[in-house]
């Protein structure tokens, strides 16, 4: 059994390397710190800790969520991603949309993600998963970890619901206290279906399912480990929502083609390049609240804007 191993674009070595050197990663994942002001969540940091992931109602608020909703219909309006699939939506057009950074770097969700990795937050990837109606294909049992480019792991899986997501429409399944176990590598290693890393007898075996229903504007965060998988969408509701993962700033991105994205505190000296948030353009880009001062308050590293 193997450690991260990514493959989002040509990240072999990274898999490799990572297979060699990465074990378990619970470890890195210690029991989250917080102080007076979230002295209410302390059943959050217990119950991740126990189970591998947890819920949280009313993330955003109504505002926002409405922004967001927006966001995923004006995507798929752009003719330069007409014929690609609504849940091939990642960060490569992540990299240069100022809507989806503002999103990513809004101080509620980046407030909850510190409980599991502390203040000094970044991000390398995100992706809206649209799972449209009447759609056969399924996503199998698997653990993020396993296909992350990242070392040491620590690291959380933040889903932002944009939709109601239910059984009905196949929604998010996670088996409780699966971030116990070591990672697996992906690719049918274990008899698992496409990329995945276990098998159904293998998820049986392992303990209880649960079925992860949100409303919009509810999150689910959990540990790379923990094994998840959804069923297809045999509903007419569209079923959609954005997945951030975020790391400590002293992770190492292992892929150089990752755009890694500073959002909180502060850089390690040599560890990782974070490229500047994406310049808001009125001619071409979402409108949104707050956007016409996103230009003069982004992030701004002097390389990437020389390039």
């Amino acid at each position: 059994r193997l450690g991260s191993a990514h493959h989002l674009g040509s990240l072999s070595a990274a898999a490799m390397f990572l297979g060699r050197v990465c074990r378990r990663s619970l470890e890195t994942l210690a029991a989250p710190q917080f102080g007076d002001v979230f002295a209410r969540s302390a059943k959050i940091a217990t119950d991740y800790q126990r189970d591998g992931f947890v819920i949280i109602r009313n993330a955003i608020d109504a505002d926002l969520l409405q922004e967001v909703q927006a966001h995923v219909e004006w995507l798929g309006s752009r003719k330069y991603l007409q014929g690609l699939p609504p849940d091939h939506w990642h960060h490569p057009i992540m990299r240069n949309d100022p809507f989806w950074v503002r999103l990513m770097s809004d101080s509620r969700l980046l407030d909850l993600v510190q409980f599991f990795i502390g203040p000094h937050i970044a991000s390398f990837s995100s992706h809206y998963f649209c799972k449209m109606p009447h759609t056969t294909r399924n996503v199998p049992w698997h653990q993020d970890g396993s296909y992350y480019p990242l070392w040491p792991m620590k690291v959380v899986s933040l889903w932002l619901a944009v939709d109601r997501s239910d059984i009905g429409n196949g929604c998010l399944r996670v088996v409780k206290g699966s971030h116990l176990e070591d990672l697996e590598m992906p690719g049918g290693k274990t008899g698992a279906a496409g990329m995945g890393t276990h098998t159904d007898g293998q998820v049986q075996a392992l303990g209880e399912l649960v079925n992860i229903e949100l409303n919009p504007g509810d999150v689910s965060i959990h540990h790379p480990n923990v094994v998840h998988g959804s069923a297809a969408n045999s509903s007419h509701r569209r079923r959609c929502g954005l997945s951030v993962r975020y790391m400590s700033t002293d992770v190492h991105c292992v892929a150089d083609e990752q755009p890694v994205l500073l959002l909180k505190g502060e850089a390690v000296p040599g560890v990782n390049w974070y490229r500047s948030w994406p310049k808001y353009r009125s001619e071409y880009d979402m409108p949104f609240d707050g956007c016409s001062s996103w230009n003069a308050r982004r992030y701004k590293d002097s390389k990437d804007e020389a390039e």
